[in-house]
């Protein structure tokens, strides 16, 4: 497994495949609906696996001003779960943020991901929006 940038139009394709997959797919939500107007200014990242090529997990890092950014769309691919994935892109993209000056990363944990930002090093600062009128947000921080 490698943890890269999506380069080609094939990586970009799976990259938004999973994160559609994942994240907007089991409430109904419309293809297209996994992307927004940040994307061109965003650093992205996904695990493949190096023998099949099949997309594991994604992460989407961009910067909200000098020295804070945000981790959006994190996904990781359902059955692989558990496995250290996300550990390993968290690190990625937190090696990335230190590249680019960040100081601060926050994101916008859904209920049930909370307990791995908090292992992650993630504190909560506060409850904040109910997506899709079922998932729970809360906004957490954290110092690298």
């Amino acid at each position: 497994m490698r943890v890269h940038e999506p380069v080609t139009p094939e990586d970009f394709q799976n990259y938004y495949r999973l994160r559609w997959e994942i994240l907007r797919r089991p409430w109904n939500q419309a293809e297209g609906s996994e992307k927004d107007n940040a994307e061109e200014t965003s650093f992205h990242a996904m695990i493949t696996d190096d023998e099949t090529g099949e997309c594991l997990a994604v992460g989407r890092l961009q910067k909200n001003s000098g020295s804070e950014g945000q981790v959006r769309f994190f996904a990781v691919k359902t059955e692989k779960q558990g496995k250290g994935l996300g550990k390993m892109l968290m690190s990625f993209l937190e090696q990335k943020a230190k590249q680019l000056g960040i100081e601060t990363v926050i994101l916008q944990a859904r209920e049930n991901a909370v307990p791995f930002y908090l292992a992650s090093g993630y504190t909560i600062r506060e409850k904040t929006f109910l997506l899709f009128d079922e998932i729970q947000h809360y906004l957490m921080e954290k110092k690298i």
